[in-house]
């Protein structure tokens, strides 16, 4: 079920949006994301959890999200015709990935990390609204704005990570010194 909805996902976003099919795009990869809403609550239910099916859902998780923010860098790239929003959507490709690998490289340490302002939901939900929006009412600002935002959260998040994280490194060292 994750397979699959990450495959539908990347190919809604990889050949839908680089042609200019914003809308139907957004359709496709909005049927797929349901699939990934469901996945963890069906190992819940039928009690088939582990932890390298949480590993690969979040490793999933990242390649589908990137494949959506890739997908309009090449809308941007080709018929949307705009290096400004080319860029944003690389700096939200960029910074949402790196949002993903500050939590888990905190917890990795045995710090916490579970602040910011731009979850992957909601960068996932508002790129997809806005962009499905913007095409079917044929207002790009819609999505242009979001990307500003997105690319401005995102941003936020990792500073606020590293801000945590940072905090927890010294009161740890500070206690080891206190202990020392």
């Amino acid at each position: 079920m994750t397979l699959v909805g990450t495959l539908g996902v990347c190919a809604g976003a990889l050949v839908f949006f680089p042609q200019g099919h914003l809308l139907a795009g957004v359709l496709f990869i909005t049927a797929f994301v349901f699939s990934d809403l469901i996945d963890g609550f069906m190992a819940r239910e039928t009690g088939r959890t582990s932890k390298f099916g949480a590993f690969l859902d979040s490793t999933l998780d990242r390649i589908g999200d990137g494949a959506i923010f890739a997908g309009l860098a090449l809308y941007w790239a080709g018929p949307g015709d705009s290096d400004l929003y080319l860029v944003l959507s690389l700096v939200c490709l960029v910074m949402g990935s790196v949002t993903s690998y500050a939590r888990a490289r905190a917890e990795g340490l045995g710090y916490e990390a579970k602040v910011g302002i731009a979850e992957r939901s909601d960068r996932l939900v508002s790129i997809l609204v806005m962009t499905g929006l913007g095409a079917l009412f044929d207002l790009p600002i819609l999505q242009q704005v979001t990307l500003w935002a997105l690319a401005a959260a995102s941003t936020i998040t990792v500073v606020q990570r590293i801000w945590v994280v940072r905090q927890q490194a010294l009161a740890e060292q500070d206690a080891a010194a206190e202990g020392a």
